[in-house]
């Protein structure tokens, strides 16, 4: 009754916090020098050492429900909710496939479902500004006749699970996946309009979004405030890509204007620091974004679990981790073992739980389940059926605040079944 009543509370608040961030917002771009090119046009040009640091941030009171239990989270991607390949495609038919997913992750001790909601700059939700996804009818933009994400926030809720709406915020098509985009998808939107051509950029390996602009930007964060504003959700959460390529061509028109722009301040970043300030901005705005939809709504991020990558994708989880008005929570994705001889399991984690100096950003491990008892990583996963229980037992010896696995078609399969077992045991303290 009280995680009800709490609900209740959580859903139907907009607190005096989010006039306070909307009137700031307001000044600020009424305020804003009068020669300044339209934003939608312009290329980012901020500093990494001002952006994200929001004094926006401290106006958010503590969430109305703190978390009394660890997380234990599982990510669901799009594959394992996909119709398109279904005879049956009805929402009898969608309901029975998701009372699947809560049953066996319920039964494998698992509290969240971390559900991938915009895997390719479309929807698994009525939308207004992305086209239905294609994995719910095998046409993108096609209706499917119902809700889908109203529809999981229903049957998690019912069953005492949080969901979390999992976000990919600048792919579009990768791989020739999905094989069409409809007319309504943002590639196509802006292909047809001059001045947001520039927008999208295509690749030898997909189709993205450029952060570089901050009409992208608030894209993006637009999308996941409609996702806020209209379902029961939990959370949000940004997966491990953001720019797809280290490839200069990716944005190079875009980085020539800004360098023009800024050798006149003396403020020119290299081209690595700008791409790192363009994802902060984007993250800085979704935060501020979801908080005043809803500031009880917790905003994560998943990167990868090596750093180096991380820089490489633009992803400053340094800074995410040491400020505060970027994410409520860090998973980063540690999918090694502890015999790894780049990246050795005890090391990474350690490091990571030193990164995490912010105030109210909780951090949770996230972990491979699916290379259990698989020939990854030279058939290492194969020498012990506990290992991902040792790593349970690690992260909570770190003062972790929980896991998140991936993914849920691996907690029930032969592959994994004794890991599984093994971990099941650790998290209900049996071992």
């Amino acid at each position: 009754m009280l995680k009800m009543v709490i609900r209740i509370l959580r859903r139907h608040s907009i607190m005096l916090c989010a006039c306070i961030l909307a009137c700031t917002v307001i000044l600020t771009l009424l305020l804003k020098p009068a020669n300044q090119q339209p934003e939608e046009k312009e290329p980012v040009a901020v500093s990494r050492q001002s952006q994200g640091e929001n004094q926006a941030a401290d106006v958010f009171a503590p969430n109305i429900e703190e978390r009394t239990e660890e997380m234990r989270g599982v990510w669901v991607p799009y594959m394992s909710l996909s119709m398109s390949g279904e005879t049956d495609r009805s929402e009898a038919a969608f309901r029975a496939k998701f009372q699947q997913i809560i049953d066996v992750s319920k039964e494998k001790r698992m509290n969240t479902l971390i559900v991938h909601v915009r895997p390719f700059s479309d929807a698994l939700y009525r939308s207004e500004l992305f086209p239905w996804s294609h994995i719910l009818t095998g046409t993108q933009g096609q209706d499917p006749g119902y809700d889908p994400l109203a529809i999981m926030c229903e049957m998690a809720h019912a069953a005492d699970m949080e969901i979390h709406a999992w976000v990919n915020p600048l792919r579009i098509q990768v791989n020739g996946t999905p094989e069409e985009l409809c007319e309504d998808n943002i590639f196509n939107v802006c292909k047809r309009d001059e001045e947001r051509q520039d927008w999208v950029v295509e690749t030898s390996g997909g189709k993205y979004l450029n952060p570089a602009y901050p009409g992208v930007c608030k894209l993006v964060a637009d999308g996941v405030g409609e996702i806020v504003r209209n379902y029961e959700i939990d959370g949000v959460q940004f997966d491990d890509y953001f720019y797809p390529t280290e490839d200069e061509a990716f944005d190079q028109q875009a980085y020539e204007a800004y360098c023009a722009q800024a050798q006149k301040s003396g403020t020119e970043l290299s081209r690595s620091d700008w791409r790192l300030a363009n994802i902060n901005a984007m993250v800085s705005l979704v935060y501020q974004t979801v908080k005043a939809e809803n500031k009880t709504v917790v905003f994560g991020i998943s990167p990868q679990g090596n750093f180096s990558n991380n820089q490489k994708l633009g992803a400053d989880v340094e800074k995410w981790c040491s400020v505060r008005g970027y994410v409520d929570y860090i998973c980063p994705q540690i999918y090694v073992n502890f015999d790894n001889p780049a990246l050795p399991f005890a090391e990474t984690a350690e490091a990571w739980r030193d990164l995490v100096t912010a105030s109210k950003v909780d951090l949770y491990l996230g972990l491979a389940v699916y290379k259990a008892g698989s020939d990854a990583d030279e058939g290492t996963w194969k020498q012990s059926d506990d290992i991902i229980a040792k790593q349970v037992d690690l992260g909570r010896e770190l003062s972790y605040d929980g896991f998140m696995f991936y993914s849920w078609e691996y907690l029930d399969t032969e592959q994994t079944k004794e890991e599984v077992q093994n971990v099941m045991k650790v998290l209900e303290g049996e071992n």
